[in-house]
């Protein structure tokens, strides 16, 4: 029995190794587990941090280098279509959703009233929507009073014009051999410039037919907001018949304070670069110029303390026209659009060159009325 209680202590001494062991394997593994959780989620980070074009994710990079070296580069449907899905029978390729964001990125710099408007992506040929041009009633009642109904509020139905938007660039079957040839690069600035100058003329001038309705294509009066009907724009005349009066701010702040105060937030001055150079030279009274030229880089000019931007599609000033117009183009104009690009590839109809037929539905139409503002030129 004396022998007992060292033995009891040697076994006891062993198990606690061997748990101590354990545990130690345990930490070790649950560690591991950790950093290759880690590991992972860092991956996923970075990927999900890379930009669209040139650093895309690993399944875009192969639909898009599927599309640009079987599609575009050869003109390998059955290739391509086993990568991405894509179905010709629609008329073409959906272009993948690097080209198509940089396409977007490229118009909105461009295109200046697509950064000014609102732009809606839309999955069908045709866009409506409801705008009320009335609030509701209401009333002001006693405690015990009888709450009588009050009147519905009257909505309009706006259905932006819209049209098929093209562009046909051209290369040479030599040039999309070359495998240094950003080809992806070159059709999305191509697609791009087409697009901004198209849509720009539509978006200031456009008829409505096949094309989006120009807010200068809009009707227009020289009634206030409370009596002019809704889609109709409200204009001032210059004073002149062939350009400004002797008094042209006068002029321009009426025409800024026409405008209600909410839509005054964000509302910026729309005119070409020969307009420009007009107003540029305006002087006040004691022979300040209106003009304000942006005091840091990167920061709007101003008039009147109001951002201006160029539109080279807006008229020049001239009898009867309207060179100047003054809005929030982000409450009182709407662009409707598809959002995928399609392109057919046709390598028959100007051979050697290839040609890449590019289609975008695109729509556009006054959304309200009350938030843009013209300046035209009469007595």
């Amino acid at each position: 029995m004396e022998n007992d209680t060292p033995t009891a202590a040697l076994e006891t001494s062993f198990d606690l190794v061997a748990r101590q062991d354990k545990t130690e394997q345990d930490v070790k593994l649950l560690r591991s587990d950790v950093d290759e959780v880690k590991a992972r989620l860092d991956k996923v980070s970075r990927a999900a941090a890379r930009p669209a074009i040139g650093g895309a994710t690993e399944a875009a990079s192969v639909e898009l280098k599927g599309f640009v070296d079987h599609y575009l580069r050869r003109g390998a449907d059955a290739e391509y279509k086993s990568i991405s899905g894509a179905t010709p029978s629609e008329g073409g390729f959906a272009v993948p959703r690097e080209i198509d964001a940089v396409i977007s990125a490229t118009l909105k710099d461009i295109s200046p009233i697509r950064a000014l408007a609102q732009v809606v992506q839309v999955g069908s040929a045709g866009y409506r929507k409801l705008v009320t041009t009335g609030g509701t009633a209401s009333g002001w009642v006693g405690e015990t009073a009888a709450r009588p109904e009050t009147g519905a509020p009257d909505f309009a139905e706006i259905a932006p014009p819209s049209g098929e938007l093209y562009a046909n660039p051209a290369a040479s079957q030599a040039m999309l051999d070359d495998a240094a040839f950003d080809l992806e690069g070159w059709l999305a600035q191509e697609i791009a410039l087409e697009f901004a100058q198209a849509e720009g003329a539509a978006f200031v001038n456009g008829t409505g037919v096949n094309q989006p309705l120009g807010f200068l294509s809009s009707p227009t009066s020289l009634a206030g907001d409370a009596v002019r009907p809704f889609g109709t724009l409200q204009y001032i005349g210059s004073g002149d018949a062939a350009g400004f009066d002797a008094n042209p701010e006068s002029r321009l702040i009426d025409l800024v304070h026409t405008m209600k105060s909410g839509h005054r937030q964000g509302a910026s001055w729309v005119m070409n670069s020969s307009t420009l150079a007009l107003v540029r030279k305006l002087k006040t009274a004691d022979g300040a110029f209106l003009w304000q030229p942006g005091l840091v880089e990167g920061q709007p000019d101003r008039l009147l303390g109001y951002p201006v931007v160029e539109a080279e599609d807006m008229p020049d000033v001239a009898a009867g026209t309207f060179p100047i117009a003054f809005g929030n183009f982000r409450a009182g104009y709407l662009i409707a659009e598809r959002h995928a690009t399609q392109i057919l590839r046709d390598p028959y109809t100007n051979k050697p060159f290839v040609h890449f037929y590019a289609t975008k539905r695109v729509g556009g139409q006054v959304l309200d009325s009350a938030a843009i503002k013209l300046l035209k030129i009469e007595a």
